[in-house]
């Protein structure tokens, strides 16, 4: 089906959402058609964020909103769809859009599994009614269906379309790019460098894999790395909680822009509590690369204000390998929790490849490097 198509027959004009790589069409149409405008396409921090954005726009223009993101995405709407947008509440109309990964029979990643088995069923739980968009969907079933849920919203209800991989097509090309010039997996190689056998927690996604590879080239052990394949957003609070019952160990937290602001009052927490055997890294790219490169709002934020606004004792800003070592040996001598925000390059190589272990044997070596004395 052709994004256009979709977007016709949804005939809203306001768009928010987190990217999703199986969104891709969607997302880049809306950056070629309207970019980032608060009028029109807004790119949130998080699922509930902009659940709650497009119920902003509802209470002053009494349209209907779309809210687009990956399925993974429905746990941050649960709170904002029952308390705010339910028809016993304030009965908010709401059109979502979700990519649908980890569907039955689709080989995807480990992290996507159960939340593909359950992304439909969470939708009946919360009272929205779906429709499930696949490569075969004609335009006349679309309108249709779209007809019967216009009568739906009406009724201050919300609805939603379940998107198979493979489903949407769309011919406009985007390339996304910033002006920064440090590669992320040459960043990482510096980390495991002066980390040495200190334990690495990082981020879902590209960074992650990374590091999964790097120790491979190393011939190093897996087990320093906790790889957080999902729970976007929450990389920091797994370090801290490692942080505090480990206290004769430097733990480090390589995060992304879009992880740290997902849900950022977990740097406040973090501050608050001063683990001094704790270095947070984020590698700031202003974009959700793994998911297509789609913008975070990271590159209009200072990051390093936000940690010393946060309590972070130790803080600094690099954009040059020489200033990163410098500010990573820095951390690793301090006896103090330390902030490091790396100013990086949009891209990776095409030949990246995935972790060989499943999460379980990441996770168990990981613990028993941890009990080791």
């Amino acid at each position: 089906m052709k994004i256009e198509t979709l977007v016709n027959t949804i005939g809203a004009d306001f768009y928010t959402g987190v990217p999703d790589s199986q969104l891709k069409q969607l997302c880049n149409y809306l950056m070629n058609t309207y970019g980032i405008d608060s009028k029109h396409h807004v790119i949130a921090a998080n699922e509930g964020n902009c659940t709650a954005l497009a119920a902003g726009y509802h209470l002053a223009t009494g349209k209907v909103p779309v809210v687009y993101m990956q399925n993974s995405g429905e746990g941050n709407i649960i709170n904002p769809v029952a308390s705010l947008l339910n028809d016993q509440v304030y009965s908010i109309p709401v059109v979502f859009v979700i990519g649908w990964r980890g569907e039955l029979g689709v080989h995807d990643e480990p992290q996507h599994i159960y939340q593909g088995e359950v992304t439909v069923k969470l939708l009946d739980d919360m009272g929205i009614d779906s429709f499930i968009i696949s490569k075969d969907t004609t335009d006349e079933e679309l309108e249709e269906v779209m007809s019967s849920f216009r009568k739906t919203l009406d009724e201050g209800k919300c609805v939603a379309f379940v998107v198979r991989k493979g489903a949407l097509e769309y011919d406009g090309q985007i390339e996304y790019s910033n002006d920064n010039s440090l590669i992320r997996e040459e960043i990482i190689e510096h980390i495991v460098k002066v980390s040495g056998e200190d334990p690495i927690v990082s981020t879902t996604g590209k960074a992650s894999r990374e590091l999964f590879e790097i120790r491979e080239r190393n011939g190093q052990s897996h087990k320093y790395d906790f790889l957080t394949v999902g729970s976007m957003g929450h990389t920091s609070s797994i370090a801290l909680g490692v942080a505090f019952n480990k206290p004769d160990k430097k733990v480090w937290c390589v995060d992304g822009d879009g992880s740290a602001l997902m849900h950022l009052g977990a740097m406040a927490v973090v501050g608050a509590n001063k683990p001094n055997n704790m270095v947070h890294i984020v590698i700031n790219n202003g974009a959700h690369e793994t998911v297509g490169g789609m913008p975070t709002v990271a590159s209009d934020v200072d990051m390093v204000k936000m940690a010393e606004a946060c309590g972070y004792p130790n803080y600094c800003s690099v954009d040059n390998m020489d200033d990163l070592d410098k500010a990573l040996l820095d951390a690793k001598d301090k006896n103090e929790l330390s902030f490091i925000e790396v100013k990086c390059a949009i891209g990776a190589r095409d030949d990246l490849g995935r972790p060989t272990t499943t999460a379980r044997e990441n996770k168990e070596n990981f613990m028993e490097y941890l009990g080791e004395e």
